[in-house]
């Protein structure tokens, strides 16, 4: 893609602010008696508030969306572990569009959408990368006690220790970015990972709210939120002693709403939440309307406010246009370009407009479960009280009864979702069910036929793949949910990773689970299965110069210390020939 005639020096630079699990109402000016968040609000004062701002209900869905302007399910994520949240590295990026067009890009913090090649931030257009694997530090997908406070994070793609709290580092190393001079425009991508569980934070920031008697978990992220605010301060003073304010674009969101109770029985307290219906996952708005602040100066007039429904897929064209560059071409892009309203307050390309929103997990969407279809009106809604449990096809029985009982609201006049008017107005609720019905079958479609990514094995750009729990598949791995009667949460011990590989001779070494006996540890893949004895207590083992096919298929890691095979905790494959 060629730069457009005016010259990229001159183009504003782009600095996207996300925050993690961070509610609509956990901001001070939405009512939150606890919070005060000035920082954040005066991006707003500075510039536009949008009151309606639709994101999805979990992390990875949300950020494909952002940085491809095309609904999650087309570019393979529909959820947030195993294969569901691998983004295709084939799907167009914001930062790979912008970086085509001279820009610098750089993303700090969360990523979230794959972890190894062809997914990974540097594959998809990010030249800097400083991130932690999987959806959170210290989850499986990371290393074993990694934690927010000197964390191990991943620099380009190297493991690095580093000093300090995980917001600080992540926004220190935003600012040196922002203030190399190479006069060129950037993509500045500060995805903090607060205040996502562990809830874990300096304990100066939690004790004011712990003194106000609030519950304990509440007063940890009420204090990530203080960090969360204090850094954006940090770079919204940086910007202006580099002297680059007037020429950046900034915005500011969430990706989605704040934690929710993983069952009736959990001790988790609620958040204020504005009066909003629902929590992270749910498809009413408490889950899915985030805050959203953005300034530019001399473009967007100081202390506006915009009520029109705007969207997570909207801001890549948005941002593009912003940029001076052309849409990619031969890329279907479902957003739509907010800047006018920004700028102008033309109401126009937001109107008479669907934005759907699904969510579930298992790598097979079904039709009609837990899904909205949002208008600036009217809203139709299939919730579920536990989406995660959504992995097995329905019954017909389930489906009938789900349809009957769609939901309708007018936002309107009702934007807590309390007043239930689907059968006072049938012909609406027929007509949006339809429309979703032919949103699902064509990104259903899309995405069937690119198929789910593979991680490669063998490739050069990756030449050593470490292979976590968290991505890993099969029905082992998944919870399941039995319709009608009490959750089941499977043991997920045995998944196989789904891969690509280059034939070559490798080494793979398996970090072990707890061997409690005298054991045997299995390698297959496609015509390869070998066999090593390991030893009660034993923590590694590795199968040393392993002739691997050219192919795609599933890679199988197991002990056998019973019957029913365990998993290891990591998998290292590493390729040693050239």
């Amino acid at each position: 893609m060629s730069l457009k005639a005016s010259y990229a020096k001159d183009r504003p630079n782009i600095v996207i602010m996300m925050t993690d699990d961070q509610g609509y109402g956990d901001i001070g000016a939405h009512g939150n008696p606890y919070l005060k968040t000035p920082n954040i609000e005066a991006i707003g004062e500075r510039g536009l508030e949008m009151t309606n701002f639709i994101t999805y209900p979990n992390c990875s869905a949300t950020r494909a969306g952002l940085l491809t302007g095309r609904y999650p399910y087309r570019t393979g994520v529909t959820a947030v572990t195993q294969v569901d949240h691998f983004m295709r590295g084939s799907e167009t990026t914001l930062a790979e569009v912008l970086a085509d067009n001279g820009y610098r890009t750089g993303i700090f913090g969360k990523w979230h959408l794959g972890d190894n090649h062809p997914m990974r931030p540097t594959d998809q257009g990010f030249q800097e990368a400083l991130v932690h694997k999987g959806g959170g530090i210290g989850q499986a997908a990371g290393p074993a006690n990694n934690t927010y406070f000197d964390p191990i994070l991943e620099h380009n793609n190297v493991s690095k220790k580093y000093k300090g709290y995980c917001d600080d580092i992540f926004t220190d190393a935003a600012m040196d970015f922002m203030g190399k001079k190479d006069k060129k425009p950037f993509l500045l991508y500060l995805s903090t990972n607060l205040p996502h569980l562990p809830l874990q934070v300096p304990d100066k920031l939690a004790e004011p709210y712990r003194k106000m008697g609030l519950h304990e978990d509440n007063a940890l992220v009420y204090g990530m939120i203080d960090s969360i605010d204090y850094n954006v301060g940090r770079v919204m003073a940086k910007l202006k002693k580099l002297g680059l304010e007037e020429n950046t674009i900034v915005l500011f969101l969430s990706d989605n709403g704040p934690r929710h109770r993983r069952t009736k029985n959990d001790s988790y307290p609620g958040r204020w939440v504005a009066n909003l219906r629902g929590t992270k996952t749910s498809v009413y708005d408490a889950g899915i309307k985030v805050p959203f602040y953005v300034q530019w100066p001399g473009k967007i007039d100081p202390q506006k406010q915009a009520k029109n429904m705007g969207t997570i897929i909207d801001l890549f064209p948005t941002l593009l246009e912003v940029a001076d560059v052309d849409l990619p071409k031969n890329v279907h892009i479902d957003g739509r370009s907010l800047l006018p309203l920004w700028t102008k307050g033309e109401t126009k390309n937001v109107e008479n407009r669907d934005f759907f929103v699904q969510m579930h997990y298992g790598p097979t969407p079904f039709k009609y479960m837990h899904f909205n279809v949002r208008t600036s009106k009217y809203k139709l809604v299939s919730p579920h009280d536990f989406p995660h449990g959504i992995v097995h096809q329905p019954t017909d029985f389930v489906l009938q009864n789900v349809v009957k009982n769609l939901e309708l609201y007018d936002m309107e006049k009702d934007p807590s979702e309390r007043i239930n008017i689907a059968k006072k107005h049938p012909d609406i609720v027929e007509a949006m069910l339809e429309r979703y019905e032919n949103w699902f079958d064509e990104v259903t479609e899309e995405r069937d036929t690119a198929g789910i990514e593979r991680i490669s094995l063998g490739y050069k750009a990756q030449p050593e793949v470490t292979l976590s729990r968290f991505d890993w598949g099969g029905p082992r791995v998944i919870s399941r949910f039995d319709y009608g009667g009490p959750r089941v949460v499977e043991d997920n011990q045995l998944g196989y990773w789904e891969v690509r590989s280059k034939k070559g001779r490798y080494n793979v070494s398996y970090d072990l689970p707890e061997i409690t006996k005298d054991s045997v540890a299995h390698l297959k893949y496609k015509n390869v299965h070998l066999q090593k004895n390991i030893k009660k207590g034993q923590k590694t083992v590795s199968f040393n110069k392993v002739n691997l096919p050219e192919g795609e298929g599933n890679f199988h890691a197991y002990i056998k210390m019973d019957r029913l095979p365990v998993g290891p905790v990591f998998v290292d494959v590493k390729r040693i020939d050239k």
